[in-house]
């Protein structure tokens, strides 16, 4: 979440930054700091009148050592008075309190001033290309098309074990997605220094709340039911993407700066509901409610956060060049940034079967905001308590991976030409019917 202290202390430029987002959340500033306000007000009644319950308390020991009983009985009675007065404006500033929070936690992070003003996707501005489209001498199948001669998918036997929008991977294609998640593990922990875990599947709110998801996208997350107590709906999710539980490994604790940076790789399933989304439920791969991806996450001190993601989108880039496929790295502008990012790079691979290119990273600095969600700190070696950036990428994302490769290696006979770099993952260099 945003600094409350930056908000009291420079308001004009956290509504500037939150008006550059063109999502009107600057109009909720004046509202938090009423609330803010209110607080800080209640708390300082709170301790004026405590203070004042102590002087009577000690009047009253004095009056009782005169044997001045009426006297004290009375100022008895003004205690209790001052007792519940005390009471009531504590309740009142936990309530304030609470509304902040949650008012806090509905506000997006801050654009960093170097990211580009913008209202959609049209806005974003190109980095950079590696590599050039693919040329046929044949009219290139879609992904579809060559899953089903290679028998790679059973999409229609996906659909009828799970409904739209899951796919069922069979043979070479089950073995090809294996292969994949393989090959992205082993480059990124042997080559780019990461440390691999295996979370779970399912994560509680605390977890999707500390990375943002929550509450902005509770619409788009599966909830799970522990049998048929429905009391328990809630209480834990599936998880959307691997950064909900491996950011928030180090959540509510107290790092020593000698442990930054951290900088874990983890393989997941992610879940997603995606209320709403057009395209959810048509044929193929490109939008669906599973999918597999490689998450890469980093914990580092705040003065290294931007050079460790040009780091992290380099990591994301090296996958694709090794897999010989044509991208582009764009960065968000404001308009399109997500919730809990402060800067984004997007990399974006051609699959010539769709004639487009398809999102498959999307690597972000969220500064200090996740850390503040899930109270994350470091002690720096002069013993100043810090919040440390977290950063989030994917190193790849998988079903889109699987479309760009197989779309831009197939061959005229329709069958796919599997790149150096994966064939001992995958034992063949070339996919076949055979």
């Amino acid at each position: 979440m945003l600094d409350i202290k930056l908000i009291r202390e420079q308001p004009d430029l956290v509504r500037g930054r939150l008006a550059a987002r063109g999502a009107g959340d600057e109009s909720r500033v004046d509202e938090l700091l009423g609330l803010d306000e209110q607080r800080r007000k209640l708390l300082a009644e709170v301790e004026g009148l405590k203070a004042q319950r102590n002087r009577v308390s000690k009047e009253i020991g004095a009056l009782m050592g005169r044997k001045q009983f009426t006297e004290a009985d009375a100022r008895k009675q003004e205690t209790r008075d001052l007792g519940d007065q005390i009471t009531e404006l504590d309740r009142q500033a936990a309530a304030a309190e609470t509304a902040r929070n949650e008012l806090l936690l509905r506000l997006p992070n801050l654009p960093h001033p170097t990211v580009a003003v913008g209202a959609s996707a049209a806005d974003n501005p190109l980095v950079r290309t590696w590599g050039e489209k693919p040329a046929f001498d044949f009219t290139p199948k879609s992904h579809i098309d060559l899953c089903e001669h290679l028998k790679l998918i059973d999409f229609a036997r996906g659909a009828k074990l799970s409904g739209s929008g899951f796919l069922l991977y069979t043979n070479w294609g089950a073995r090809l997605e294996r292969a994949l998640i393989n090959f992205l593990l082993d480059l990124h922990t042997r080559e780019h220094g990461y440390t691999e875990v295996s979370p779970p599947y399912v994560v509680s709110r605390d977890c999707m709340v500390g990375v943002g998801q929550f509450p902005k996208f509770a619409d788009q997350a599966y909830a799970v039911r522990e049998g048929e107590d429905n009391t328990t709906l809630g209480s834990l999710y599936l998880l959307p993407t691997a950064e909900a539980p491996v950011a928030n490994i180090h959540r509510e604790e107290i790092l020593a700066a000698k442990q930054l940076p951290i900088r874990y790789c983890a393989y997941s399933p992610c879940f997603r509901a995606e209320a709403g989304a057009a395209g959810v439920g048509t044929r193929g791969m490109i939008r669906v409610h599973q999918f597999d991806k490689v998450e890469l996450i980093k914990i580092v001190e705040p003065e290294q956060g931007y050079a460790e993601l040009e780091r992290l989108v380099a990591n994301a880039e090296t996958v694709l060049q090794l897999l010989g496929l044509h991208y582009k790295v764009i960065q968000l502008c404001t308009g399109d940034m997500g919730f809990a990012s402060a800067k984004t790079y997007d990399i974006e691979v051609w699959a010539p079967g769709q004639g487009q290119y398809l999102e498959v990273s999307s690597c972000s600095n969220c500064e200090d905001y996740q850390a503040r969600r899930m109270n994350l700190r470091y002690k720096t070696e002069t013993g100043e308590n810090r919040f440390p950036h977290i950063l989030n990428g994917s190193g790849t994302a998988l079903a889109r991976l699987f479309v760009a490769l197989v779309e831009t290696h197939q061959q005229p006979d329709g069958t796919v030409l599997v790149p150096p770099a994966l064939r001992p993952y995958l034992g063949a260099e070339r996919i076949t019917t055979a």
